[in-house]
């Protein structure tokens, strides 16, 4: 996942095996297509994969998703990487560049602060207990109330 200040959207469309794969799981959002056809043939090939795609893979569908994922090598469809949040959407082939353009607009509109401050809420929750969450929560919140106010920390 990229960092806090940036937000990347991957349109996916078609064979996205191994590295394209993995590509695709480093971005934040994913808009695909519906032919497409995600696969982790690595382990196949007696290799494991080795672009960074496995945390993203797990934060996403959990542990023993991603090991029959990565370890059968089976094709993941798009009806199904949507329905197990491997894909944020699914539609015709012929609207995913409208589509991704649209998500990309949206968050555009979003005032870019709050997006990065959200963003980074977001990235470190696995890590932090409810407790913490609210506290990293709360001190975000009083820095965007800051910096709305024009107030200097």
């Amino acid at each position: 996942m990229a960092p806090p200040d940036l937000i990347t959207v991957a349109a996916v469309q078609g064979h996205a095996v191994g590295a394209g794969f993995q590509l695709a799981l480093g971005c934040d959002l994913r808009v695909c297509a519906e032919d497409v056809q995600f696969s982790m043939r690595e382990t196949s090939l007696g290799l494991v994969p080795d672009l960074a795609g496995t945390k993203p893979l797990v934060d996403l569908v959990g542990p023993a998703r991603a090991l029959e994922i990565c370890g059968t090598g089976r094709w993941v469809a798009a009806a199904e990487a949507e329905r197990i949040g491997l894909a944020n959407l699914v539609v015709p082939a012929a609207e995913l560049d409208a589509a991704a353009a649209d998500l990309g607009a949206a968050l555009l509109a979003a005032p870019r602060d709050a997006l990065i401050e959200t963003k980074a809420l977001l990235q470190g929750a696995p890590g932090r207990t409810h407790e913490q969450q609210q506290a990293a929560e709360r001190a975000a919140q009083v820095r965007r109330l800051r910096d709305l106010a024009g107030v200097a920390e």
